[in-house]
């Protein structure tokens, strides 16, 4: 796929959270223009190149010339970069003592190690809201309510969703009046239906993407497998930028309920979010017919909060599906430092 006489190029690929890592190559122009959508985004937000930041994010234990040469470039921007695969109370502490230090103007990061973080410090009692945090950036995966909640709460500032990824590019970054932004000079966007036609806006669809400046190494009409509604009507704020209407997750955040009706994870989520004695957790629909729930337990769990999960689970997904539950100490992130709540091994049709 790469151009013949392109050159400059560097390797990347995905994080392989859906099956097999895609290796691709990207060019200086893709990445400058990815870059210059992402400052633009920022500057909505009141905050600029040269800001200091703080980075939760996968990053990797042993350093290539590559990274290194990020790490110089970082350091230049005023960007400091903290590990999101180590989770760990330990290095949490740490997370929180650093960004006391550093005094960010802006976060960016997994919300859901944003949202861990946040509860860390809360169940701490150390106070974040005072630094001068300007707004948490957060990519890469879906966006909870609750994990909004915590975010804002803990570092007292709004919490700005971005969509894209090292494959896709810099997709669409939401405003301060909270609509996502398509970045359209540079990507065209379509959402399509299970024949491959682009659907209405404001109908849920596949995201298809097409970047104009990858021409070292084309994606046309690449199928992301996330789920989403382009909007048919402009965003209040006055840019003229189209908008991406929602962002309803990966394919595999939807789950299937044993008469083939097909069910958002946050569904079943909403079900353990409600108990208190539960910590985190990870869905796993293994087959229509089984359903693993991973649980760190709080204090005070039991057979009953047990029991309510299997049966709120049941009543989504069908009286018959075999529920199980896991007691867990501690649920891995993915090697990427990303963590996914749900993750359904049955294809949504």
């Amino acid at each position: 796929m790469v151009r013949e006489g392109a050159r400059h190029l560097v390797q990347s690929n995905t994080g392989g959270s859906s099956g097999e890592p895609l290796v691709f190559f990207l060019g200086r122009e893709r990445v400058s223009h990815d870059v210059a959508a992402k400052w633009r985004a920022t500057r909505w937000w009141d905050v600029d190149i040269g800001d200091p930041e703080i980075v939760l994010w996968g990053s990797p234990i042993e350093l290539g010339a590559q990274d290194r040469v990020r790490l110089l470039r970082d350091r230049l921007l005023r960007t400091e970069l903290l590990p999101a695969f180590d989770m760990s109370v330990h290095s949490m502490d740490r997370f929180l003592a650093r960004i006391r230090a550093r005094r960010p103007r802006m976060l960016f990061g997994y919300p859901s190690s944003l949202a861990l973080l946040a509860g860390h410090a809360r169940q701490r009692g150390i106070a974040m809201d005072d630094l001068g945090v300007r707004v948490a950036f957060v990519t890469s995966e879906s966006l909870y309510p609750h994990q909004r909640e915590a975010i804002e709460g803990c570092f007292g500032c709004p919490v700005a969703n971005g969509y894209g990824g090292r494959d896709a590019g810099f997709v669409a970054h939401a405003c301060p009046a909270g609509s996502l932004h398509l970045t359209a000079e540079d990507i065209v966007v379509e959402c399509i239906g299970a024949d491959g036609q682009p659907v209405q806006s404001g109908e849920r669809g596949e995201i298809v993407i097409t970047h104009l400046r990858s021409a070292d190494f084309p994606f046309l009409r690449y199928r992301t497998g996330d789920v989403g509604r382009l909007a048919d009507a402009p965003c209040r704020c006055g840019r003229g930028l189209a908008v991406l209407e929602a962002i309803e997750g990966r394919s595999t955040d939807f789950v299937v309920a044993a008469d083939g009706t097909v069910v958002h994870g946050l569904a079943l989520i909403y079900i353990l979010r409600a108990i208190p004695s539960v910590g985190e957790f990870r869905i796993v629909q293994e087959s229509l017919d089984t359903t693993l729930v991973q649980v760190v337990p709080l204090e005070g769990f039991d057979n009953t909060a047990e029991n309510l999960i299997i049966e709120g689970v049941r009543e989504r997904l069908g009286r018959d599906v075999m529920v199980s539950v896991e007691r867990c100490s501690q649920l891995p992130r993915e090697a990427s430092g990303k963590f996914r709540y749900v993750q359904s091994r049955v294809p949504v049709q």
